[in-house]
């Protein structure tokens, strides 16, 4: 008996240290996530064909920043309308940038993209310092940056982004 009640014990206590240290990471990250209204972070990362991508170069033009993952259904849900918005918003002062969040990207994305082509640029965050910055914690999550670099709207969740509305509040944007 007293050697259940020790062994009771001591996965009580490791189960709460694992818990307590496991919960600041999770709290920092929900205290510095980047919402509507926030100057958007800069940040620059390489693309599929090896150029780097900053975010202050695109200023003066709406940002759809998404960031994704290869083993995400949802992501994965929303591409074709992605796509569809991307050729859509072609020719305006619009750019769409697919950041993508796994350590393994430049390994797994190529072949992803092989099966789910499309025309939007791909950007590696291998080493999870954008989506820190971000403060993103689940994927699909979104962050629509206006023309002056400041965020509009942070979209968590896959969406239809190529629905009337959503292409009107991009066209939008676009006016300024």
């Amino acid at each position: 008996m007293r050697y259940l009640v020790l062994i009771v014990l001591l996965v009580s206590v490791g189960g709460g240290a694992y818990i307590y240290f496991n919960l600041p990471a999770t709290t920092a990250v929900a205290a510095t996530a980047v919402v509507a209204g926030d100057v958007a972070p800069d940040f620059q990362l390489e693309d599929t064909k090896g150029n780097r991508v900053s975010l202050s170069a695109l200023r003066g033009k709406v940002v759809m920043v998404n960031f994704w993952a290869t083993w995400c259904p949802p992501c994965k849900e929303e591409l074709p309308s992605m796509e569809k918005l991307n050729k859509i918003m072609a020719g305006e002062d619009f750019v769409m940038l697919a950041i993508n969040i796994e350590e393994d990207g430049r390994s797994v994305v190529p072949t992803f993209l092989k099966n789910y082509p499309h025309d939007f640029t791909v950007l590696y965050d291998d080493k999870g310092t954008v989506r820190q910055q971000y403060g993103v914690y689940r994927v699909p999550e979104s962050f629509i940056i206006r023309k002056d670099g400041t965020v509009d709207k942070k979209v968590i969740g896959a969406i239809d982004w190529a629905s009337q509305k959503t292409i009107a509040y991009f066209k939008e944007l676009v006016k300024g």
